[in-house]
């Protein structure tokens, strides 16, 4: 069929169907349909007949991932669509009042577009910025720190100019005494852009040298001696993950850098794209000399376009300077590093999740093994890293892994960002040394106190998916081994503070939403048991639960634990489990007081 496609669109298109393998061009899909709707405003039947077409699809292959994730539209939307973060964090400092001023001022339900064409609205899951909420994003500009007033504002100015004033980026304030910065230090210092040439003068690719001096075997070595674990959610070890990779097979091997942050309450992977993004090329360059991959990808979040666009400038400027393409640095070593952004689904930042993604699929997670080692991206040997971890690596390259390990406790070495949100003054990104401090230090010192000075409920200390903590923990050390023995996991560093007088079983419902929402639908205790648990927390919160409803919840959230291909059955259960299991009283009372 024929489709008014612009010579440069198809173009960019070709450009972006080049990263992939001949033989793979599936891969580019979601790329495609990006473009294809930034440019007519929704993808209808016409793109999806003339995608498929142009890669070679069937027509359902297309249709299927349209449907899947939610940053596509098969209807048009508003030429300004607005999208208010609805997580946990931003819903305890009143993204509600965000969502009521939109549809007051622009007089438009969700999902809908104003008379005159211009705006449409929506509420979306976590937009990794829970430390400066409320939020929204218009099109791919995020707004934060929102007021009903600032609402006001950004609307007349769009109205009156017919464009977007792109929000400045927030200075990094200086360190906090208890803190121990590493990765955050050249961010900090004054007029910081994170170009090439400050990234140098900083000291940056001092590392990857350095790398090239040593065999691909003593850099792994290296790594694995550091015992520096994952910063994904999984704390995985690093130095294993990359000697399990399959080098007989005669495959190419592929690094995946896993930049889809999408876990309510952590926003540190952003803050390293954003304000650093030569740190983390330069340790995917390093890791894919390791373990010898000619070829990264970083998957990033849909919703992080701009961070895009900031990552493809990097490796631009990278490649301008020999560091990256062919011989870098006049060394044998070739590697090329792809951007490709996904489409707004939590269930790709599982790594099987994420590869089905890559590959242009429904991010469905495989089962396991072979494990991605083995068998992963385009079914050759894979190594998918977190974004932290990867920009940890020039460090433990350029000072050792004894140095390394000189920081931190045994089994949680070095620093970790911490994403600090929910009821706290001082709600931010903190690179505090593992082991060294507590939760109550983290959020009496360095977050300034509760919100509303009131005592702490609970804590949850690794993301939404982590169970929550009660405030007797708040003197537990915020480092792997502790975190579980005191009842929780360290996951991917995101801690929410909930205070007295917070309505848990409404900070519940937000959790249960978020995994109903996201589950793939793949395995029927998720598809279906977070639907459930959504329903009844509802009917508790709104006043129609019933005396047996604390209990069903319960035996709903233990039915999908441990019965899921992957970890997101019990990422939705392990919460309510435990806000049942330290806030029962709430879920009662809220029964009690009800109306049925």
């Amino acid at each position: 069929m024929t489709l008014p496609i612009p010579i440069d669109l198809e173009a960019r298109m070709d450009e972006l169907i080049r990263h992939y393998p001949e033989d793979r061009r599936r891969a580019a899909v979601l790329w495609v349909l990006h473009l294809l709707q930034d440019h007519f405003g929704y993808l209808g039947r016409e793109q999806v007949e003339w995608t498929a077409t142009k890669l070679q699809l069937a027509e359902i292959n297309v249709w299927e991932l349209i449907r899947f994730y939610p940053m596509f539209s098969e209807v048009p939307r508003g030429r300004f669509h607005i999208k208010v973060c609805r997580s946990v964090s931003c819903e305890q400092c009143g993204c509600g009042s965000i969502f009521q001023q939109l549809q007051k001022i622009l007089g438009v339900l969700p999902e809908t577009v104003t008379p005159d064409g211009l705006f449409s609205v929506s509420s979306v899951e976590c937009l990794a910025a829970c430390g400066t909420g409320p939020v929204m994003m218009i099109n791919d500009e995020l707004y934060e720190n929102l007021t009903p007033a600032d609402v006001d504002r950004i609307i007349a100015g769009i109205r009156a100019t017919g464009r977007i004033e792109a929000p400045r980026l927030l200075p990094v304030p200086p360190a906090h005494p208890l803190e121990r910065r590493m990765l955050m230090t050249a961010m900090a210092k004054p007029g910081y852009t994170g170009s090439l040439d400050d990234y140098l003068a900083a000291g940056g690719y001092q590392s990857l040298p350095k790398a090239f001096g040593m065999k691909p075997e003593q850099t792994i070595r290296e790594v694995a001696e550091s015992r520096l674990k994952g910063r994904g959610g999984a704390g995985f070890p690093t130095g294993v993950k990359w000697k399990y990779v399959d080098r007989r097979s005669g495959k190419p091997i592929y690094l995946v850098c896993n930049a889809d942050e999408s876990e309510p309450g952590t926003f540190k992977d952003r803050q390293l794209i954003y304000r650093d993004p030569h740190l983390l090329i330069e340790g995917i360059l390093i890791s894919c000399y390791a373990i010898g991959a000619q070829t990264a990808y970083i998957y990033i979040r849909g919703e992080f376009a701009a961070g895009a666009e900031i990552l493809a400038r990097a490796i631009e400027e990278a490649r301008a300077r020999n560091l990256v393409g062919d011989t870098i640095l006049g060394s044998d070593f070739n590697c090329e590093i792809h951007i490709h952004r996904g489409a707004g689904a939590y269930i790709c930042g599982e790594e099987t999740g994420l590869i089905e993604s890559l590959e242009g699929k429904r991010a469905y997670p495989r089962i396991k093994p072979p494990f991605p080692a083995v068998k992963g991206l385009f079914d050759c040997p894979t190594v998918v890293n977190n974004v932290e971890t990867l920009c940890t690596v020039p460090f433990i390259i350029q000072h050792g892994s004894e140095w390394f390990r000189s920081l931190g406790v045994a089994g949680s070495f070095g620093t970790r960002i911490i994403s600090l949100s929910g009821s706290v003054k001082r709600p931010g990104c903190y690179e505090i040394e593992m082991g060294k401090i507590t939760l109550r230090q983290l959020i009496d010192d360095v977050g300034g106190g509760t919100s509303r000075g009131l005592p702490v409920k609970a804590v949850i200390p690794g993301g939404s998916s982590m169970p929550m903590l009660p405030a007797d923990k708040l003197d537990v050390t915020l480092d792997f081994d502790a975190i579980q023995a005191a009842g929780s996991m360290a996951g991917s560093g995101g801690v929410i503070v909930l205070e007295e007088g917070d309505d848990l079983v409404e900070r519940a419902l937000s959790v249960a939403r978020f995994y109903a929402h996201e589950s793939c639908g793949q395995c029927t205790p998720c598809r279906e048991g977070t639907l459930w648990m959504e329903k009844i927390i509802e009917r508790i919160h709104s006043g129609h639960g019933r005396p047996v409803d604390v209990d069903l919840l319960m035996n709903v959230a233990n039915n999908i634990d441990g019965t899921t291909i992957c970890a997101l059955g019990e990422a939705a259960a392990w919460p309510i489990k435990a806000f049942l299991r330290h806030c029962r009283t709430d879920f009662e009372q809220a029964v009690a007081g009800g109306k049925s």
